[in-house]
């Protein structure tokens, strides 16, 4: 059977169970879009009112369920304006495929100036990607599709990019057998594992460190801390891991209180950024033991042990090699800490008040969104999380804009769960356009908006660090309500905690689009720094 390359691709999609494509389509892939079209029945596609959006609505999808996030979008100034998601996506460890299409084939690298033309638009993925390919002719499209799912979902996960000059997307060639695309799987060293089992058994205060790696290891984690009596710390990708109300899990305050007397720190699909970036300051002795899929990893932050695998097959490993090795419980160690850093995060207002409330509202197994903000900033540490992948973060990249268009992906994915995306009022105004898409597809994500109308961060080291001297921090920004409204989105404003809390609730029972917004006097937050960048003890 000869099928055009277009076909081929959404063949090697279905194959690999995509369900969800979201886009922009246009000329240079019209056969794609058409392809996609035909197979409305397989595979939902979701269009968007910028590219930028697309991109960060593939990374929600992925990054909240594991599966892969795909978008198209048009060459040249499309995936320009996909390149900070698809840095988000690299930073954040998700699976993310980006389809494009280029110029005429025969045009590539003349410079001829033709429609959406870059000088090297391959090279351009390649620096965003972990891998990227051009399909030259249908009879590349099967095994460049195949590799370019192996490549995202072996290893450590990141995004990739597959495109397609304009006229072979409609060429017709042989179409192969297809099916899932294989994944690279790489066999942990039991001599390292028994190594990394005796410091283990001998330390006596050790630490798990867990990141965005860890997300598919929940149980074999809890099992091996509780095993050895370590907590379970996490930053930012690795929220929920262990549930924030088990007795083991530490948010960053609890964590950095007990990392004084700490003399193993284990880190698990971590870059160990709290302990070595943020800290500045680590016990004397302090052995280290990195598990992580990445081998550059140790090359990049070199551990007394590396152990190279997936996370869940070693700690499980880790926890028979230390079978019969069990630790007093430290349970009521671990709580008296964790009731010390509650009443310390309680000093960041109003923001610790504000998330409360969305706490108490958001469903147990609801979605939280952050972006960058002082609410996000804040959440860090003072929103708690109960399983993996609920907390969706934009990793190292702290993008503007991230935040609802993200939550739009997570809500596609996640249908019949609660997702509230949190966001400043400069943040959120990089991707309100996508209330168009949430309205048009009934995708039923909050938003809430704290408004404070200014660059809040930027304020604030403005005003302490330059003496004061504000340039571009100060926003004028639309009444979001009545934007929310023309939309025909519902929308309203809560000026408590209380009334935030009573407008959440409203919102999570009409299932709707929905968007509040919480006014903050300018300048008025306490600044998060102090917990995120904590001094050294003493």
């Amino acid at each position: 059977m000869t099928k055009t390359t277009a076909d081929i691709m959404v063949d090697a999609l279905v194959q690999n169970g995509v369900d969800t494509v979201f886009g922009i389509p246009g000329a240079h892939s019209y056969e794609l879009s058409d392809a996609l079209a035909r197979r409305s029945n397989d595979i939902r596609f979701i269009h968007t009112r910028h590219e930028q959006g697309a991109a960060y609505m593939a990374y929600g999808y992925a990054k909240s369920t594991g599966r892969p996030g795909v978008f198209t979008v048009v060459p040249g100034p499309g995936v320009l304006n996909a390149g900070a998601a698809m840095c988000t996506a690299y930073g954040g460890n998700a699976p993310v495929m980006c389809l494009t299409g280029n110029i005429m084939s025969h045009l590539i690298g003349q410079g001829r100036g033709q429609l959406h033309e870059l000088p090297d638009q391959l090279a351009t993925l390649k620096g965003l990607t972990k891998h990227a390919d051009r399909i030259d002719h249908p009879g590349q499209a099967a095994d460049k599709m195949a590799t370019a799912f192996t490549e995202m979902l072996s290893g450590r996960q990141r995004p990739v990019a597959v495109e397609v000059p304009w006229d072979v997307f409609g060429q017709k060639g042989v179409a192969p057998q297809q099916g899932p695309a294989p994944r690279r799987h790489i066999a942990p060293d039991p001599d390292a594992n028994a190594r990394a089992a005796q410091m283990i058994a001998e330390a006596q205060n050790p630490m798990i460190m867990v990141g965005g790696g860890a997300l598919d290891a929940a149980a074999e984690v809890l099992a091996l801390a509780r095993q050895i009596g370590a907590p379970v710390a996490s930053h930012r990708s690795g929220k929920g891991i262990v549930s924030d109300d088990d007795p083991h899990a530490m948010n960053l305050i609890a964590s950095y209180d007990y990392f004084r007397d700490c003399d193993l720190l284990i880190g698990i699909g971590s870059r160990l950024e709290l302990q070595f970036m943020r800290w500045q300051w680590r016990p004397a002795g302090l052995k280290v033991i990195r598990i992580d899929i990445d081998p550059t990893e140790m090359v990049r932050l070199k551990p007394d042990l590396g152990l190279v695998g997936d996370a869940a097959e070693i700690s499980a490993a880790l926890s028979v090699a230390l079978d019969g090795h069990q630790a007093p419980d430290r349970t009521a160690e671990f709580q008296e800490i964790k009731a010390r850093a509650r009443k310390a995060s309680e000093q960041v207002q109003p923001q610790m008040g504000y998330l409360d409330a969305i706490r108490g509202a958001l469903p147990r197994d609801g979605f939280f969104v952050e972006e960058v903000s002082q609410m996000g900033f804040t959440a860090r540490f003072g929103f708690p999380v109960f399983s993996p992948r609920q907390y969706v973060t934009c990793a190292y990249q702290d993008n503007l804009g991230f935040g609802y268009n993200t939550a739009l992906g997570v809500k596609v994915a996640n249908p019949d769960k609660v997702v509230v995306s949190v966001s400043g009022d400069g943040g959120f105004m990089f991707g309100m356009q996508e209330m168009a898409t949430a309205m048009q597809h009934g995708i039923g994500v909050i938003a809430v908006v704290f408004n404070n109308n200014a660059y809040g961060n930027v304020r604030r080291d403005q005003m302490t660090v330059f003496d004061g001297r504000l340039l571009g921090s100060d926003l004028t920004n639309p009444d979001f309500v009545a934007l929310a409204r023309s939309f025909g989105m519902a929308a309203e404003r809560a000026e408590t905690p209380a009334a935030l809390a009573e407008a959440l609730d409203k919102a999570i029972a009409s299932g709707g689009p929905a968007l509040i917004e919480v006014p903050v006097e300018r300048g008025s937050e306490t600044s998060p720094w102090t917990f995120l960048h904590p001094a050294p003890h003493g």
